[in-house]
């Protein structure tokens, strides 16, 4: 499952929602898709969540979206 998890995670605190929202931005839809209360909590749960997204994309047979890459520095 690994290889498949270089997707983009954005993590951002939510003054509004009192918490580090999560959000995928390779993936279309909702902009944030899990929280955590603490920046390593909304880590943890950003990869779980990343894994379930995968894993219902292989399920519905839907291909999934290209990871976004960071251009190399010349």
């Amino acid at each position: 499952m690994a290889s498949q998890l270089k997707y983009q995670m954005v993590i951002q605190w939510s003054d509004e929602d009192n918490c580090f929202l999560v959000g995928f931005p390779n993936f279309p839809g909702q902009q944030w898709r899990t929280h955590g209360e603490t920046y390593e909590e909304a880590v943890n749960q950003g990869i779980e969540a990343l894994e379930s997204l995968v894993m219902a994309y292989e399920a519905s047979g839907e291909p999934l979206p290209e990871p976004g890459t960071v251009g190399a520095v010349a």
